[in-house]
């Protein structure tokens, strides 16, 4: 078990790493290369075909057709949802903020388990939730739009309703993911992702100017990091830290992204220092750690493992 809990760090440290670097390459490409639309019909389609090919090669898991059904539905709206509204979001607003809202999760998770599975509701987590919900205010009233940022209200909202839509994909695949295999998990959600992502292409069109003439290289080479990387192999480490970790040490994985994508923002020009957005970063970091790693000192069972 020990080697399987290193494993599983490993995976997560490398999983967020990849995902904090995936802001700075798809701000860069949205939307002067592609828009958001095609940019979440390629990733989808991609990593849906690159985990068929994969799982041809692993051994067979066992799953119900009723399972794969209800996996496929949860890619072809949740998943697919989250990757278009955040790629939309994205394109409006800079890393630093986008990653700024993908944090949020783990306090949307508890509001979602409080709700809906009667989650038992302390006064740190909510204090946690309200402290969060806080910083979220500050980035969205706060930020103002320029070169970096073409529309930054109407982005960070795309982004945290993309956060809320995550979250409820985390908890649904969590669940489902108890009794049958990753790759299975992986193999259906994002074919049914890469149905709906195929479908609305067919509506509304193909835009990706990457691929136009003359060839250029340099957004062709940052779009095949983003299919590779962030998209195919952070989403096949993601359950193996789901599956050995507490959620309480993969939300603090979640501020690897925050750390990685202003680290890289700042370097590149994607963004610039502001108070405002630090002072989002600690409420939000302060309001994660008070919902997810203060509770975890109850004995309270993980609300995702349940």
């Amino acid at each position: 078990m020990k080697n399987k809990k290193l494993e599983a760090n490993l995976s997560m440290a490398v999983s967020k790493i990849f995902s904090g670097l995936n802001m700075n390459a798809l701000k860069y490409l949205l939307p002067l290369w592609m828009s958001p639309l095609t940019g979440a019909t390629l990733r989808c389609t991609f990593a849906a075909v690159a985990f068929w090919v994969i799982g041809w090669f692993m051994p067979p898991e066992k799953s119900s057709t009723k399972d794969k059904w209800l996996l496929f539905l949860l890619g072809a709206f949740g998943l697919y949802g989250f990757m278009f509204l955040y790629l939309a979001g994205l394109s409006k607003t800079t890393p630093v903020s986008s990653s700024i809202f993908t944090s949020l999760q783990p306090i949307w998770v508890f509001l979602i388990m409080i709700f809906f599975y009667k989650e038992k509701a302390t006064w740190k987590k909510i204090l946690g939730i309200s402290i969060g919900l806080i910083g979220a205010l500050v980035c969205i009233l706060t930020q103002q739009s320029d070169d970096l940022a073409s529309d930054a209200f109407m982005g960070n909202m795309l982004c945290l309703v993309s956060s809320v839509v995550y979250a409820v994909y985390l908890i649904l695949s969590q669940r489902i993911l108890s009794s049958i295999g990753a790759m299975t998990m992986l193999r259906y959600t994002f074919s049914g992702a890469a149905v709906s992502a195929i479908i609305v292409t067919f509506i509304t069109g193909f835009d990706a100017p990457v691929f136009s003439m003359p060839f250029h290289w340099t957004p062709f080479l940052i779009l095949m990091f983003v299919l590779v990387f962030p998209t195919t192999i952070s989403y096949m480490l993601l359950p193996v830290g789901l599956k050995y970790l507490k959620t309480t040490v993969v939300a603090i994985y979640g501020y690897l992204i925050l750390i990685v994508a202003t680290i890289a923002s700042l370097a590149l020009g994607q963004d610039r220092f502001s108070w405002t957005q630090t002072a989002a970063i600690i409420f939000i970091c302060i309001g994660v750690y008070l919902v997810e790693v203060a509770e975890s000192k109850d004995k309270s069972p993980d609300p995702l493992k349940k």
